[in-house]
């Protein structure tokens, strides 16, 4: 299976961001932006703007390009 940018994988992680935020980031293994990202949307729920990173966290696992070695 390739990696990178509409993988498998991708798609996958980015369903789980859709449902919450930060999801998808922990399935690839990015734990740090996983909590950044779970953290500012829980944050930013109580203003109306955690929709903002919640789109961001399911863009950001979909479009995902992990480092080749």
């Amino acid at each position: 299976m390739s990696a990178g940018q509409g993988s498998g994988g991708n798609v996958l992680a980015a369903i789980c961001s859709f449902f919450i935020p930060g999801l998808g980031q922990l399935v690839q293994g990015r734990l740090l932006k996983a909590i950044v990202m779970f953290v500012l949307a829980a944050v930013l729920w109580i203003v109306w703007l955690g929709w903002i990173i919640h789109l961001w966290s399911i863009l950001d696992a979909a479009l995902f390009k992990p480092p080749q070695d």
